[in-house]
């Protein structure tokens, strides 16, 4: 019986080890009647579907891979040719990308992130209250232009250096919690104290690696085997490996620490429960911060990027949705949803008390606030005076988003109207122009001497602002085929008619309210996003919520637009994200606190968009018409 049992058990096991092959042959042969007994477009079309959304879902095969699943499956079921496929591979989201990822590239090698992040964290303060709202607001800030993963992972290392200050100062001298002082402390005692503390802590994760092997890591530091940031990992053999993506960067492996580790870490590194609570608060607030800085801007994540293209191409004659359009109606939003989240988590684990946590007087001061305020200042000393390629840089990104605004902002004429030919000229156009000009301006300031340049590894004068290999190792092309996928599935929806018959069995929901029809799939999308990868989500999503809303009669923004806000907030589990999961590896959380506060988010971020949707929405959109480039797209469907 035993023998039988051990038999069994490690058949179990094989079985385990291989459910993802067993899963990838499995769904397609299950699903295979479907188009050989109704041999038509909208069976085979919905085949195809089904197999990828399936993929996408349970991540079988990568999401890159599995987003090729329409290119050979359409073509061999007759949806559509090969060549049409593949030109919904490229579109002029992928350009837009590529100008944004030059961008991102000169920012990130030039530190120009990290100047910005610590000089708001020091107008902040050190008062724990302000401490954290100051780092929301640099992590949405910055949030609106680089990815929320790689975001995450340059402000939380600076979040950890503050935190480890905070833990190490009440450890040594844990009476001393409440004292104030009016004066600075003498510099030799703080000098004193500062030299017990690891200085691994202090180093960030966003450092240039010159010897750095694994190109697809890039966003973090290498990290060395059994440690990251001072908390032990498990071993090679039982990492978790976070495969979803809610930014546009690659993929990255994020180690979980080992459970025994962290827990004995609960248990002794802190001096006082506050002093959890603070790590706690801290530490959530950036992963949430850069969930809601990503909703800003049409490049903030992969999914606001999906919805603009798939929108653009299923309604062409639409002409609503820009840069502008949606950061007028995005940023109250997000201005909204990071004051009600920063309250949340402030009364969760600060307590309701305000005036202690948030006081802006620079009289009363603990040392511990004195030390943590100290050593952001050491931080950013560090990074120097500003340099040459800093100022370029950020002259870019000043010129880049005023062109963005400024080409056709709707109620003035726009400097695309000095063009004759119109339509020609997109966002993608200045994002592309401005990355390419980083590729030829110097680094080096003109009739400069080389003292005044920052080394950088290349000797080479003239080295430009970036260079491929720099833009090489940000490129997120696993995002890039992931979008094409959803642009071919979209277009073969339409073409076989798949769309349409999605529509005509929503019919029954007609009698519902366009608010109702709207909450319920924002609901919806949420939910499922707590499993599933947002980009994916998404794109499952979005051809049934346009079918849906054409049935209806309900202009198709009215639920598109929240529906893909929504899909960002997988914020309740480790795995919702790779943001979530990196604030997860410091091992200052629980997942039972992230449930918790992440529920609470998430309910603010629904709330909030209906209430967007169905007040300023409005007017900016026209949403009380069902609009005469959706009543095109119907009737020709219908046809």
């Amino acid at each position: 019986m035993r023998l039988e049992a051990a038999a069994r058990m490690d058949l179990f096991r094989k079985l385990w080890r291989a459910r993802k092959l067993i899963l990838v042959v499995f769904i397609p042969l299950s699903l295979l009647p479907l188009p050989l007994i109704h041999p038509t477009s909208e069976a085979c079309c919905a085949y195809v579907l089904m197999v990828t959304a399936v993929y996408w879902v349970s991540e079988a095969v990568p999401l890159g891979a599995a987003a090729l699943v329409p290119a050979f499956l359409y073509p061999l079921f007759g949806v559509l040719k090969s060549s049409e496929v593949a030109a919904e591979y490229c579109k002029d989201t992928t350009l837009l990308l590529m100008g944004v990822i030059c961008l991102a590239a000169s920012i990130e090698k030039w530190n120009l992130h990290k100047r910005i992040a610590l000089r708001m964290v020091m107008i902040a303060g050190a008062k724990p209250g302000m401490l954290v709202l100051g780092f929301m607001c640099c992590t949405v800030f910055l949030s609106m232009w680089l990815s929320n993963t790689s975001t995450t992972a340059m402000v939380m290392p600076i979040a950890e250096a503050v935190l480890q200050q905070l833990i190490c100062t009440g450890l040594a001298d844990s009476q001393d919690d409440s004292e104030t002082v009016e004066a600075p402390e003498d510099d030799t005692s703080v000098s004193d104290r500062e030299e017990n503390l690891d200085k691994n802590q202090l180093e960030l994760l966003y450092r240039n690696d010159i010897n750095h092997t694994r190109p697809e890591l890039s966003t973090l530091t290498e990290v060395q085997p059994g440690e990251l940031n001072g908390v032990g990992l498990m071993p090679v053999s039982n990492q978790e490996i976070i495969r979803h993506t809610n930014g546009h960067l690659p993929q990255i492996t994020i180690e979980i620490p080992n459970v025994k580790r962290v827990k004995a870490r609960r248990d002794s590194q802190y001096p006082t429960k506050r002093d959890h609570m603070i790590c706690k608060c801290l530490s959530l607030s950036i992963t949430y911060a850069a969930t809601i800085g990503g909703l800003i801007t049409i490049t903030g994540t992969s999914t606001n990027l999906i919805f603009a293209e798939q929108f653009n191409t299923r309604y062409p004659e639409a002409k609503v949705i820009n840069f502008g359009t949606w950061f007028i109606f995005s940023f109250p939003i997000a201005i909204i949803m990071l004051i009600l989240t920063w309250l949340w988590l402030h009364c969760l684990f600060l307590g309701c008390n305000f005036k202690e946590t948030c006081s802006l007087s620079k009289k009363r001061k603990t040392k511990r606030e004195m030390l943590s305020e100290k050593r952001i200042h050491e931080e950013y000393e560090k990074l120097g005076p500003i340099s040459y390629p800093e100022v370029v840089t950020g002259v870019f990104f000043i010129l880049m988003t005023l062109l963005w605004f400024t080409r056709e902002p709707g109620f003035v004429p726009g400097w695309t109207s000095l063009f004759e030919k119109k339509g020609y000229r997109t966002d993608a156009t200045v994002s592309v122009l401005l990355g390419f000009l980083l590729f030829l301006i110097p680094a080096r300031r003109p009739f400069s001497s080389s003292s005044s340049y920052r080394h950088t590894g290349d000797d080479d004068p003239l080295a430009p602002m970036i260079t491929w290999k720099d833009f090489q190792r940000l490129m997120p092309w696993e995002i890039v085929i992931l979008v094409g996928g959803g642009y071919a599935l979209a277009a073969g929806c339409k073409v076989s008619g798949l769309s349409v018959w999605i529509g005509r069995q929503l019919e029954p929901m007609s009698g519902l309210p366009p608010w109702a029809v709207t909450l319920l799939a924002c609901l919806l999308v949420s939910a499922v996003t707590e499993f599933a990868s947002n980009p994916a989500t998404l794109t499952v999503f979005l051809p049934i919520l346009s079918a849906l809303s054409e049935t209806l009669q309900i202009n198709p923004l009215h639920t598109l637009i929240p529906s893909t806000m929504c899909v960002s907030f997988g914020v309740m589990l480790p795995v919702g994200n790779p943001p979530n999961a990196i604030v997860f590896s410091y091992g200052h959380v629980q997942i039972s606190d992230m449930v918790k506060a992440g529920f609470g988010v998430n309910l603010i971020g629904v709330a909030v968009v209906m209430l967007a949707i169905t007040t300023w929405g409005v007017p900016l959109f026209n949403l009380t018409e069902f609009p005469a480039w959706a009543v095109g797209r119907n009737v020709t469907g219908i046809l």
